[in-house]
């Protein structure tokens, strides 16, 4: 590995799967640099105004509503969430850019890209990553075809399990982590 790769481990938990409706309600994130966690963040927030909220997604993420209610605003989490990610990228290098990892990761890019847009960040994560996405999921998929791997299904829970990774599924923090030791070992 390069002297100096930084990577961002990142994941959310949602109140649905459509970034154009849903929001996110908790984001973990593993800055790494170097192979060494330079950084780790855990924001539990309610979502952004006007999200929709699926009741399955809720209770997928074990969160109710009340609970909802009482956690920071998606805007002090999208102001933590950027002061972190300064603290390790300066956003107008071009040359100082993450690679954003995660499992399934155009997911949660997809949704935090829009959770920038909302806040009015016209720039996006693009002002801290590179785009270069680092996925467990296509390896995985591809040990899958060559027959070197077959599991019954392909949810991060699951593949924990069969490599012995501990994860506490649906909580953003421990499946990015779970994430960050799949990727290491599958590299």
């Amino acid at each position: 590995m390069p002297e100096r790769n930084k990577v961002l481990y990142i994941d959310v938990e949602t109140t649905g799967i459509d970034p154009g409706r849903h929001g996110i309600i908790q984001i973990g994130a593993i800055v790494e640099i170097s192979g060494l966690v330079a950084g780790e963040l855990d924001l539990k927030c309610a979502p952004h105004d006007g999200a929709t909220l699926d009741d399955e997604a809720l209770l997928v993420t074990g969160t109710d509503r009340e609970e909802l209610a009482r956690r920071m605003s998606s805007r002090d989490a999208f102001d933590a969430f950027r002061e972190f990610l300064g603290q390790y990228v300066e956003p107008y290098d071009r040359n100082d850019k993450c690679y954003p990892a995660g499992y399934n990761v155009h997911f949660d890019l997809d949704f935090v890209q829009r959770w920038f847009r909302l806040h009015g960040d016209r720039y996006g994560l693009g002002s801290y990553v590179n785009w270069k996405r680092l996925d467990p999921l296509p390896l995985l998929f591809m040990k899958d075809f060559t027959g070197a791997l077959r599991l019954p299904d392909y949810k991060l829970e699951t593949v924990c399990r069969h490599f012995g990774i501990e994860i506490r599924a649906h909580d953003a923090l421990s499946d990015i982590r779970a994430t960050r030791q799949l990727l290491s070992r599958l590299l």
